[in-house]
């Protein structure tokens, strides 16, 4: 038995949540997950406050599971989540370590899918319901989920929930369930719609709080590329060809920027393949399962299309456009380096985006290393301008 399943022993976590623990090849606990779990499991309400990356599902997936009374067809647990590509994350997370309880049924619930399909699933009575907040409380509307049952209820990335205009949706959900109910919360950051529940609807919360210094945060290298915008595309190739990475993913800022990027690189040979606003959510499922599974390296995605996404072993983030908001740089380049693996981000920077650049560097407060092309167009360091990667 691995230290992280001998710790969940000592916790007094079943045999069937540790064997699957194991069985997912997770060998430690991480800062949130051995702070949160004894705390979830004692009642407490929770507001925890870590960044991305960190393992916040098992955090409180683990406790979830453990409450569940498998005779009771009623939800009991409900997550919230502010997008569809998050709530099937969770979804299919809670799945993987429910694996060898007998009779747990989960729902996924989120805009974009039938209303007929989503009710099949409603009317095999799951016990556990990840949700986005606005196709929840349609499906309430409608009478097709009660929630008087439910006794756990997570607020998943809290603060990008509340900021997305769910304030009043989350709201109503938490009022319809019994204010004897647990109430968890996770935000990587804490601004006012945040406080603002915990201080209504929480009962003498607990906070944790795991800081960007832990040795759980992700281990990411930065770069920062000098680039004319004009040569923007061919230091991409540049990059694709000598950075022989796996599995990669490419930001851009707008969906017309997303897809034309896409095209040009599959018409050159690339595997790859988009997400945006307009890609249709039968197609989004697709794109991820593709991803998940390995059959294509590189996904191409604007900030919105990409929220939620959660797959392990994405060795590089490269900025195609520097990102709009601060910490849409942070949510970027935390797609790597996750679950204790190392990763790094490349950043494409023009001379008229570096005063924004210096804001988001203060915002992060890290040091990325500069790298610029020389003049026979081979990638080097800038303050020495020895060259960078394969180079010799």
């Amino acid at each position: 038995m691995n230290s992280g399943a001998e710790k969940l022993k000592q916790m007094d976590i079943s045999p069937e949540v540790i064997k699957a623990f194991e069985w997912l090849n997770f060998r430690e606990l991480t800062s949130i997950q051995e702070k949160c779990i004894p705390y979830m499991m004692d009642g407490n309400d929770i507001i925890a406050i870590a960044p991305t990356g960190t393992g916040k599902t098992l955090g409180f997936g683990i406790p979830m599971l453990e409450y569940v009374n498998l005779k009771d067809p009623n939800p009991q647990e409900l997550v919230l989540a502010p997008t569809r590509e998050l709530a099937q994350q969770i979804a299919d997370d809670l799945s993987d370590l429910a694996h060898f309880i007998k009779g747990v049924r989960i729902a996924v619930i989120y805009g974009g899918q039938p209303f007929r399909k989503q009710l099949a699933v409603l009317q095999k009575k799951p016990q556990i319901i990840v949700a986005t907040p606005g196709r929840l409380l349609d499906h309430m509307k409608r009478h097709n989920i009660s929630l008087h049952a439910v006794h756990t209820l997570v607020l998943d990335e809290a603060d990008e929930m509340l900021k997305m205009g769910f304030v009043e949706d989350v709201e109503k959900i938490i009022g319809c369930v019994s204010p004897d109910r647990q109430l968890v919360m996770f935000s990587a950051t804490t601004n006012q719609d945040v406080m603002t529940i915990s201080w209504k609807h929480q009962h003498e919360p607990v906070e944790l709080v795991v800081r960007a210094l832990e040795e759980d945060k992700p281990k990411i290298t930065e770069y920062i590329i000098d680039t004319d915008p004009k040569d923007k595309y061919d230091h991409l190739l540049y990059l694709l060809d000598t950075g022989d990475f796996r599995r990669s993913m490419i930001f851009c800022n707008t969906k017309d920027m997303t897809q034309r990027l896409t095209d040009r690189l599959k018409k050159l040979g690339y595997s790859a393949e988009c997400l945006h606003g307009d890609v249709k959510q039968s197609q989004r499922n697709a794109v991820m399962r593709g991803f998940r599974e390995e059959k294509f390296d590189l996904l191409v995605a604007t900030d919105i299309a990409a929220r939620g996404i959660d797959v392990d072993d994405v060795e590089a983030v490269i900025n195609y456009d520097l990102p709009e908001k601060k910490e849409y740089y942070v949510h970027r380049i935390g797609r790597t380096g996750r679950a204790k693996r190392t990763g790094v981000s490349y950043t494409f920077l023009s001379f008229r985006e570096s005063v924004h650049m210096d804001e988001i560097l203060k915002y992060t407060d890290s040091e990325p290393i500069c790298l610029a092309f020389d003049d026979f167009g081979r990638l080097c360091y800038k303050d020495t301008m020895k060259p960078f990667l394969n180079d010799t």
